[in-house]
């Protein structure tokens, strides 16, 4: 999943534009603080509502990746199950190692990656994962997500002894390394084949560069972004100057006006799919940094209506499951 040399760059069989909406479902923790196995509160998920009065409007069926402490309570559970019995939504799985059986493991920064862990105990907490989704939605999931993007060397061994189809763990052009995660910065944004057979795909997150400088991204960015770029401050300067500006197809922290420069941007470098993003607890305030109170959250949700006004009308996209993007795909 991680070597460029082993995977093939996916291109789409028609010049439609799509896009997948997918929804980080989870426990509720402070961000800030160490992880814990005592945070598995799921009361975050009684406002997913708010989010799907808006879904529904343009006919958006989102992936709801969940982690055990959703789906293993019924608090977590009661609200994705009246969707997806009514067809408003998909299911994935999203392992969250410190809060999933087995706990074997000390739970610890380096632990948190779930690639980091050693392999028979990462597939062994996916496969209960796994099986948990299936129990609670009579249908096994077919799309994973690491937490934190931890996939590792064993992950894609794992997901296909798991059956699993997509993987939209990878974080474009990101090095993680130096907070013990993964070394994403030789990965694209397009979506790609990998694995044994290149009939699994990755559809990565949205995460490009936008500005005059942005089609130089990969040599540049690795300049601005090295120990001494960032000492000097070169990535915000870059930003603020519009010459690069790196920026996530989320509404978490980034403006509907950067989510236009960032399409406008990859759609002049051929890409077709687009991944839209964000965490469940972020729409009941208080739980993510990103949304605090009731006007925040009034922000956020206008930052989904106005790019989807943008994506779906001015662009003429159509929206897409993951399924849907993979079927789009010419076979490896």
């Amino acid at each position: 999943m991680l070597n460029p040399e082993n995977c093939k760059i996916a291109e789409s069989e028609d010049q439609k534009l799509r896009l997948m909406v997918l929804v980080d479902t989870e426990e509720e923790f402070d961000w800030s603080q160490p992880h814990s196995r005592n945070n598995t509160g799921v009361t975050a998920m009684r406002t997913q509502e708010k989010a799907h009065r808006i879904f529904e409007r343009y006919s958006i069926v989102p992936i709801y990746v969940c982690d055990y402490p959703i789906v293993s309570q019924d608090e977590g559970v009661r609200p994705l199950q009246e969707l997806y019995k009514d067809n408003l939504c998909e299911i994935g799985a999203h392992l969250h190692p410190w809060v999933n059986p087995p706990y074997d493991e000390v739970v610890n920064n380096f632990n948190s990656y779930p690639g980091n862990l050693p392999a028979p105990l990462e597939r062994e907490k996916l496969r209960i994962l796994t099986e948990t989704i299936a129990e609670r939605f009579g249908k096994r999931p077919k799309v994973y997500k690491a937490r934190r993007y931890g996939a590792g060397a064993n992950t894609t061994a794992s997901l296909e002894a798991l059956n699993y189809e997509s993987d939209t763990s990878v974080l474009p052009w990101t090095d993680l390394s130096s907070q013990d995660g993964p070394n994403f910065s030789h990965c694209e944004s397009r979506p790609y084949w990998f694995g044994s057979s290149k009939n699994m795909c990755e559809i990565p997150m949205t995460i490009d560069f936008a500005g005059l400088l942005g089609s130089s991204r990969k040599g540049l960015y690795d300049l601005l972004d090295s120990a001494i770029g960032r000492a000097i401050h070169l990535p915000g300067i870059f930003a603020r100057t519009s010459l690069m500006d790196r920026i996530t197809l989320t509404p978490e922290g980034i403006t509907w006006q950067e989510h236009r420069l960032l399409t406008k941007a990859m759609l002049a470098r051929g890409c077709k799919s687009f991944s839209f993003t964000y965490h469940s607890p972020s729409l009941a305030p208080g739980n993510t940094p990103y949304v605090r109170s009731p006007s925040d959250l009034e922000i956020f949700l206008d930052r989904f209506e106005r790019f989807f006004d943008f994506f779906f009308g001015d662009l003429g996209g159509i929206p897409a499951t993951p399924n849907e993007i993979r079927s789009s795909l010419i076979p490896a």
